[in-house]
C-alpha cells in the first residue's frame, strides 16, 4: 500500500506545504527538510528537520530510512541523491534530471540537442568575461545556478548596466520579441504514463522578473496550445522525467513557441490547478512518485491567479483590511504560505480566483490587482 511509504521532501517552503496538505488525503507520513527552521512546512509536520538540501552530509542522513524522495526546489545535493538511490531510496526526479535542470548552460544544451527551440545564448565565465560582449548589448543575463523567482535573471540595456552584471558563471541570451509567456505543467510516471495540462498565460512584474498574475485558460491559438502540449511532453519523455515539471515557453510576435526554462518541480503556474482543474498538481505529482496512473488535467473553470507580494514595510498593515476585502467576494480561494514577513516583494501567498467564464474571473481579478496595489500607495 502506497499509505504505508515514508516520503521525504528537500525543501520546506510554500510548495511543500501545499504537496503536503494533499499528501494527508493519500495518507502519507511525509518528513521535510529545509534550512530554515521557521520554513512554512514546519508549522504542520511532526517530521521536521533543519538541514541544507545542498549538503551532501545532511541529505544523507536526512534520506536514510526513507522509501521515496522529492524536490520542492532545485538546490539539492545530487551527489547524495545518486547514493541514496543506490542504497534503495526512490528518487523522483531522477538526480540526473535535476543536474540537467540545475545548471542553466546545461539546460539550454539539452534543450538544443533534442532541437527544442531555445533562445541564443553563449556561456560566461564572469563579469570580466561579460565586458567582451558589449557588442551584443541588450541581452539577458541569467546566472546557471541558485536563480529563483526573478532573482538571477536581469536584461542588461546598457553598457552602465553592465557594473550591476553578475560575477559567476552566467548565459548571456538574445532578446526575444515576445508577444506571449506561457506555461505547461506536464507529469510523468516510472511507466511512462502523462498527465499534461493546458497552458496558463503569464503576466509579469518587469521590475521583479516575477510572476504577477496567470490566465487559465490562455488566451492562445488552438494551434499554440497543441505545439506547447506536445513539446513538454516531448521534453518530459527525453529527460526521463519521473514526477512534475513546469516548461515556461516564450510565443515571439510571429507567433513561434520558444522554451525558456524547466523546473522539475511544482510550480508557481500550476497553483490554480488546486481549484481550477480536476487533479492539482500536487496530487499529480504524488500519483508520479508512488508509481499511480495520472489524474485528469481536464479544467473545472477558467481562472486567474495573483500573487500576493509583502508590501513595503510602512504599509505592511494594510494587507490584512486589503485581504478581508477579497474574502468578501464569491469564487476567490486565499492561499496564505504562513512566511515570516520579509523584504518587500517577497511573495507571501496567492488568490486564484474561479468562474465559468473568464471574463467572470478576470473582472474580480481586477479588482483584487488594484486592492493589492493599493496597499503601498501613500493616503
Amino acid at each position: 500500500m502506497v499509505t504505508n511509504l515514508k516520503v521525504g521532501i528537500l525543501g520546506g517552503g510554500q510548495l511543500g506545504a501545499m504537496l503536503m496538505r494533499h499528501a494527508i488525503d493519500f495518507g502519507l507520513k511525509v518528513s521535510i527538510m529545509d534550512g530554515s527552521p521557521s520554513a512554512p512546512c514546519a508549522m504542520y509536520s511532526s517530521s521536521f528537520t533543519s538541514g541544507d538540501p545542498s549538503s551532501y552530509d545532511d541529505v544523507m542522513k536526512f534520506g536514510e530510512g526513507l522509501d521515496v524522495l522529492t524536490i520542492e526546489m532545485e538546490a539539492v545535493s545530487t551527489r547524495a541523491l545518486r547514493e541514496l538511490e543506490e542504497k534503495g531510496v526512490k528518487v523522483y526526479p531522477k538526480p540526473e534530471t535535476i543536474e540537467t535542470i540545475q545548471d542553466k548552460s546545461v539546460q539550454k544544451k539539452f534543450l538544443q540537442s533534442l532541437n527544442v527551440p531555445v533562445a541564443a545564448g553563449i556561456d560566461i565565465e564572469n563579469k570580466a568575461a561579460l565586458l567582451q560582449h558589449k557588442d551584443k548589448l541588450p541581452f539577458c543575463l541569467k546566472k546557471c545556478r541558485s536563480g529563483y523567482d526573478g532573482y538571477g535573471v536581469m536584461v542588461v540595456h546598457n553598457e552602465s548596466d553592465l557594473e550591476n552584471a553578475f560575477d559567476e558563471p552566467s548565459v548571456l541570451e538574445e532578446l526575444i520579441d515576445i508577444q506571449h509567456e506561457i506555461s505547461v505543467i506536464v507529469s510523468r510516471n516510472e511507466e511512462g504514463a502523462i498527465g499534461c495540462y493546458d497552458p496558463v498565460l503569464m503576466v509579469f512584474d518587469k521590475k521583479r522578473n516575477l510572476l504577477d498574475f496567470q490566465l487559465c485558460p490562455a488566451h492562445i491559438s488552438a494551434e499554440q496550445a497543441l505545439q506547447a502540449r506536445e513539446l513538454s511532453i516531448r521534453i518530459a519523455e527525453s529527460i526521463k522525467l519521473v514526477g512534475i515539471m513546469a516548461v515556461e515557453m516564450f510565443i515571439t510576435k510571429e507567433g513561434a513557441l520558444v522554451v525558456n526554462e524547466l523546473a522539475p518541480r511544482p510550480h508557481n503556474s500550476g497553483h490554480h490547478t488546486i481549484e481550477a482543474c480536476a487533479t492539482s498538481q500536487f496530487e499529480q505529482l504524488l500519483r508520479a512518485i508512488l508509481g499511480l496512473p495520472p489524474g485528469s488535467t481536464a479544467i473545472r473553470q477558467s481562472s486567474v491567479m495573483v500573487n500576493i507580494l509583502q508590501p513595503e514595510a510602512a504599509h505592511a498593515h494594510k494587507l490584512e483590511g486589503a485581504l478581508k476585502k477579497m474574502m468578501g467576494m464569491d469564487d476567490v480561494h486565499l492561499h496564505w504560505y504562513g512566511k515570516e514577513g520579509g523584504r518587500a516583494g517577497r511573495k507571501m501567498g496567492h488568490i486564484t480566483i474561479t468562474g465559468n467564464h473568464m471574463e467572470h474571473a478576470a473582472s474580480k481579478a481586477v479588482m483584487i490587482r488594484h486592492l493589492l496595489k493599493s496597499i503601498n500607495e501613500t493616503n
